[in-house]
């Protein structure tokens, strides 16, 4: 299906689904599968994005979310911002109702990460099921099959779309679809405005920066046993992946009146930016750059991201919530990464995607980090348009959802 065929059918669907809801029908029960893990802020990011959808363009829908994971402050902040919101996990009380929803919605994530209990929901129910803003990088027959028999799969990087239909994934509905991520509107800006004041630093007057290895070290954030292959992968690439950053910082603070701010994504990224830029920082340029020492949660980090004039790091789910509020990011990857970070050519901001592997894009980071500080007017336009893109987006995502429950 192409896009702009799929836009017109998933709002013609919608218009005929929101009449048939309107009539008096029940309201659709839907189980929410997500939350993976509370130690990276993009990580807890994806459910209230989708949950924010949801709520905006499926008001009528009863959600309830089925975690992995809301520990470490997640289920309160979840909370606070949906009051309504029932969450169940694994047990009991999961058996005993699987039955009652009408529909299992997958959220988004670097794969199926609930690939056995999206085959358990078809297995017992036999109910639709769809996905939500996923990276798929590998298929097997187990699950073509799941794919292919969803009521719709959304990718959330045109690379995965490209590699699921040259794998013969057959589902009626594959679009490239943006991660839940990008709707993301909880708030903590008490926080945020009390980090800045403690710290001198002034709403748009600084930029964001955020540090990251090749592998994520979560021998030392999970209980997990150390990985010395990644570990020395790491300790190879670190100085050259690094040195860009360390010179768009350096670029900022002496040619711009402006700020940095280096912050983590996950709970290993304090150590990690104070490691291999802070320490690097000649004296001088560290009296204008701040080092985040503490982890946060996703909504102070949003408050803090709003009140920037923009990010640029080797991380993924800040720039999105960035651009989700219309604030200028610009993403650094490699060759370890998933393909996810190929949305910002399909979003329309591949001048600001820079593959860390290639000298002429390492070369290129700091001049583009520099433009963003010089020109935030210009930025901004250009965030808002690739966020006004994603919107429209994310709108057909649930269109189709709704014609998906009324069919």
């Amino acid at each position: 299906m192409q896009r702009r065929t799929f836009l017109a059918t998933s709002v013609g669907a919608a218009l005929c689904a929101n009449i048939r809801l309107a009539a008096g029908e029940k309201q659709p029960n839907i189980l929410l599968r997500s939350s993976w893990q509370t130690v990276n802020i993009g990580d807890i990011a994806h459910t209230p994005g989708v949950l924010a959808l949801l709520e905006k363009y499926l008001p009528e829908a009863n959600v309830t979310l089925w975690a992995s994971d809301v520990r470490n402050g997640v289920r309160e902040l979840l909370e606070k911002r949906f009051p309504k919101l029932k969450i169940v996990q694994r047990g009991k009380e999961l058996d005993q109702t699987l039955s009652s929803y009408d529909f299992l919605l997958h959220g988004s994530g670097p794969s199926l990460v609930a690939q056995k209990d999206v085959q358990r929901w078809k297995d017992e129910t036999g109910k639709p099921y769809g996905v939500f803003g996923i990276t798929v990088s590998s298929v097997s027959e187990d699950l073509k099959k799941l794919l292919s028999s969803a009521e719709f799969v959304f990718f959330r990087d045109s690379v995965s779309l490209k590699y699921c239909r040259e794998q013969s994934v057959n589902c009626p509905v594959m679009e490239f679809g943006p991660d839940g991520a990008f709707a993301v509107d909880i708030e903590n800006e008490k926080a945020a405005r009390e980090f800045l004041q403690a710290h001198q630093l002034e709403p748009g007057q600084f930029l964001c920066c955020i540090p990251r290895l090749r592998y994520t070290p979560y021998w030392k954030i999970k209980n997990r046993p150390f990985d010395a292959e990644r570990h020395q992968r790491n300790e190879e690439m670190k100085a050259q992946d690094h040195a860009p950053l360390i010179e768009a910082i350096q670029a900022v603070v002496t040619q711009t009146d402006k700020k940095v701010l280096l912050c983590p994504e996950d709970m290993s990224q304090m150590e990690v930016g104070k490691d291999n830029i802070y320490d690097k920082l000649t004296p001088e340029i560290r009296k204008r750059v701040v080092w985040r020492e503490n982890y946060w949660l996703t909504d102070e980090a949003i408050s803090t991201y709003r009140l920037s004039a923009g990010l640029f790091g080797m991380e993924m789910h800040s720039p999105i919530m960035c651009i989700g509020n219309g604030i200028p990011a610009i993403v650094c990857r490699f060759a370890e990464q998933t393909s996810k970070g190929f949305m910002w050519n399909d979003i329309g901001l591949n001048d600001w995607l820079f593959n860390m592997d290639v000298e002429a894009d390492r070369n290129r980071v700091a001049e583009t980090v520099l433009a963003v500080a010089k020109k935030p007017a210009l930025a901004k336009e250009k965030a808002e348009a690739a966020r006004e893109r994603v919107s429209k987006l994310q709108q057909g995502m649930v269109n189709q959802l709704k014609s998906s429950l009324v069919n």
